[in-house]
């Protein structure tokens, strides 16, 4: 089995990055390079992840300041090149920032921030990022976000939809909506570009990886970025 190289961006005021760190060493066997915002080049990796944070302080617009950091021009070469980007939480509010995928996350529309586990429905396993998961599953993982509102025009939510971008869904215990955390369109709580080497998403699956952590939900993400290079 090929071992998954992998690289964790930490920008200033990042608080999730440790989690992040972790869960992939734990994993992968092996520590992730820790890159520096102002870093100017990435080490070879198979997967750079974005963590979550406050990046600087969300001032501006959440992610705004981190999308123009100088490590991000290497984090898009990467991914124009093919290479994996997952961006969790403020990693996915910069990816929307940095045009590598659609859409904005907005303030949530209880206007609070919302920290609890959230039920997700997986909408798309045919993903390097999903594969570990039975189509429809419906898994349980940690939110905790003050603007994970996703939206998108119309014409964008329709392509996304029809395109099966949509990979995760806030629904309830039994899979149906209802349950959405922070107002989101469509329910949408994570997606994918065309290529499918870049995901976002709100809820934070690292948290949720061993039973001390009060499950395990989170592996099949993890699990799956590895059986897409084996």
């Amino acid at each position: 089995m090929t071992p998954m190289k992998t690289a964790v961006v930490v920008f200033p005021a990042s608080n999730c990055d440790r989690d992040m760190i972790t869960a992939l060493e734990k994993i992968t066997g092996q520590k992730p390079h820790i890159i520096w915002h102002q870093d100017d080049d990435i080490p070879d990796v198979d997967m750079i992840a974005l963590p979550g944070g406050f990046s600087f302080g969300d001032y501006l617009r959440c992610g705004a300041m981190a999308a123009r950091s100088p490590v991000v021009r290497k984090v898009i070469e990467h991914a124009d090149r093919g290479g994996h980007v997952i961006g969790v939480c403020n990693g996915f509010q910069v990816l929307t920032e940095t045009g590598l995928l659609p859409g904005a996350l907005m303030r949530n529309e209880s206007l609070k921030f919302v920290c609890r586990d959230v039920h997700l429905k997986v909408e798309n396993n045919d993903t390097p990022f999903t594969n570990a998961y039975e189509q429809g599953e419906v898994i349980t993982i940690p939110v905790a976000h003050h603007d994970g509102n996703y939206f998108a025009d119309p014409d964008t939510l329709t392509e996304l939809e029809d395109e099966g971008r949509v990979v995760f869904r806030y629904v309830d215990k039994r899979g149906q909506a209802g349950a959405n955390p922070n107002g989101s369109r469509n329910n949408i709580a994570g997606i994918i570009n065309r290529r499918k080497n870049i995901l976002g998403m709100m809820p934070h699956p690292e948290r949720l990886i061993e039973d001390a952590q009060g499950g395990t939900d989170g592996l099949g993400f993890f699990k799956s970025m590895i059986n897409a290079l084996n």
